[in-house]
């Protein structure tokens, strides 16, 4: 998974986050900045540390977790645009978010499925 989808779109996405937040900040929302920093680049992040995974445990619960940001990225973003905070086109970002959220949560629901049918095979192997 080197060359991974949503390892290049969350990337990309953290980059587009980071010219936002610089925006948000010449216009002194600082606080309101630094969450969608955080959390919009926390997404790649946790999409890096899920393909360095050790188990596909640890991977699904990573890309849960930059599901979870990804989710709140897109709440900011829209708080951002119906607030009016600053003259700036959300709507490719929020459909970027919504595009990252889908691709994630559809990866950790395969993810849960496979650790589910695993332990279930472990267990049949058991029943006598």
């Amino acid at each position: 998974m080197k060359n991974s989808i949503v390892k290049g779109e969350s990337f990309e996405f953290a980059l587009d986050i980071i010219n936002l937040y610089k925006r948000l900040c010449a216009n002194n929302e600082q606080i309101i900045a630094r969450q969608l920093l955080r959390c919009g680049t926390s997404i790649g992040a946790n999409i890096e540390e899920a393909l360095a995974g050790y188990s596909k445990k640890d991977f699904s619960s990573k890309m849960s977790i930059a599901s979870k940001e990804a989710r709140e990225t897109a709440y900011w973003l829209r708080l951002i645009q119906k607030s009016e905070l600053i003259d700036y086109p959300l709507d490719s970002l929020l459909i970027k978010a919504n595009e990252l959220i889908k691709i994630l949560t559809s990866i950790v629901k395969t993810m849960q499925e496979k650790i589910k049918s695993t332990k279930n095979l472990r267990l049949e192997t058991f029943k006598i």
